[in-house]
């Protein structure tokens, strides 16, 4: 067949297009394929300890047994209608809990520490390196750790990078250079570029003089104010946060309270379901989607605790207490789940009580459509083989990896097993890859 277009000028459009292509692909490379934690627990730093993660673990499952000590009780707190299902659910919910309780942990000198004398704030920042330094050798963190500085605005800058500087100089100091896995460094209350920025161009000075390797700090940063959702230009500004970065952020958490009170919201309706919520969630969600960056929800402030304490209460206080936990679960678990339905795969705890919820609204949100995501994934599975057999394109990677997430999120999350996984058509391996792309081209080899 004849074209028109000269061979030259084909090349010269297609070399401009590839540029613009190849720099949108940069900019949008994906999901990121490695594990996100479900959630992420906050507490004062003045609180941490190196078996923090086991003793907070033990006080869960605890309160669990409490409160639901049989798979019936735990089906009606969260309306499980199905009595094998409940019991499903309820099973996984404990032996998560014996396992891997906490699953991300923040060392918080921010909201969960409060404003406290420099003298103070000091000390905890060595105590708690040395803490973790111990948690390290005693191999007895979370999978996932980190600090909460407290924000960069004029007034709180110098505070929170000085607790920033000794918390870490402490802990490279006890532990001869090194950092825990996953640790990262929570930036909250961003509102402009160049407070990311200021806190990128220190852990460059930080690498420098404590000689760790570059890009070894990474960073998060919390969406609090209109003001990240909306800059007066009338722009989104969420993305020149991640530029300002310069590569070393790797999630976005939103923070419910703040934000809401941001929103002039009264203490009362201040809620994870809140419509303004909703709206900074779907704006982050537009604003960072396919850019690689995790995205977190905030937490919910009802408390799972009963009013009444002790080892002598009565009947009637002991189902007093015994209410106001199944309704705080519930609300938790009601939260969770809108969550999830939002694209909001982690989420903030603040107490060990909450971690029944937590898991309860997870596993039931994953299992509930376990067998339709099987069917599908399987029969893109087999689409792509036909695909690659016959010598075709296939270039829908993306929706099978949003397939994949699935399960590698149900997975990591406990819902599901690796055998229940196979029912898809892939191998382990396969499985482990954790990339569609990665399985379509070792497919074709």
């Amino acid at each position: 067949m004849n074209y028109t277009i000269p061979l030259n000028k084909k090349d010269k459009l297609f070399g401009t297009l590839k540029e613009a292509n190849t720099a949108f692909q940069r900019i949008y490379p994906g999901d990121r394929s490695e594990r996100q934690p479900v959630h992420t627990l906050y507490g004062g730093a003045n609180l941490f300890k190196y078996d923090s993660v086991r003793t907070l673990g033990e006080r869960a499952l605890e309160v669990l047994e409490t409160y639901a000590p049989d798979h019936k009780i735990f089906g009606e707190v969260f309306g499980f209608n199905d009595p094998a299902f409940s019991k499903q659910i309820f099973d996984k919910v404990i032996n998560k809990l014996k396992k891997e309780a906490i699953e991300d942990f923040r060392i918080d000198f921010e909201d969960g520490y409060g404003n406290r004398s420099n003298e103070e704030e000091d000390e905890t920042a060595v105590t708690a390196a040395k803490e973790v330094a111990r948690g390290m050798k005693e191999k007895s963190l979370s999978p996932f750790i980190g600090i909460r500085i407290k924000p960069f605005t004029e007034e709180m800058k110098e505070r929170g990078l000085r607790t920033l500087d000794i918390f870490v100089s402490t802990l490279i100091k006890e532990t001869n250079g090194k950092l825990p896995e996953n640790f990262i460094v929570m930036l909250p209350k961003v509102t402009i570029p160049e407070q990311p920025a200021a806190l990128a161009a220190f852990f460059d000075i930080l690498e420098e003089e404590l000689k760790m390797e570059n890009g070894s700090l990474k960073m998060e940063m919390m969406v609090e104010t209109t003001q990240s959702i909306m800059a007066i230009d009338g722009t989104n500004p969420l993305y020149k946060f991640i530029k300002a970065s310069k590569g070393r952020c790797l999630a976005m958490h939103f923070g419910t309270y703040d934000y809401t009170a941001s929103c002039s919201i009264t203490a009362k309706y201040q809620e994870m379901d809140h419509p303004v919520c909703d709206f900074a969630h779907h704006m982050t969600k537009v604003a960072l989607a396919h850019t690689g960056i995790w995205l977190s929800d905030g937490a919910t402030n009802t408390m799972p605790i009963g009013p009444y304490r002790g080892d002598r209460l009565t009947a009637k206080q002991m189902e007093e207490n015994k209410a106001i936990v199944h309704r705080a679960w519930k609300k938790g678990y009601d939260h969770i789940r809108h969550s999830l339905w939002n694209g909001f795969y982690q989420g903030w705890d603040l107490n060990p009580a909450q971690f029944p919820m937590r898991y309860a609204a997870v596993f039931a949100f994953f299992l509930e459509s376990y067998d339709d995501a099987v069917e599908r994934l399987k029969t893109f599975v087999e689409k792509a083989a036909r695909a690659t057999l016959i010598g075709d394109v296939f270039d829908d990677a993306a929706t099978g990896q949003g397939l994949l997430n699935y399960f590698l999120r149900a997975l990591n999350s406990g819902a599901i097993t690796e055998d229940e996984v196979l029912a898809t058509g892939l191998t382990l391996d396969e499985i482990r890859s954790r990339s569609f792309k990665k399985i379509l081209e070792n497919r074709k080899k």
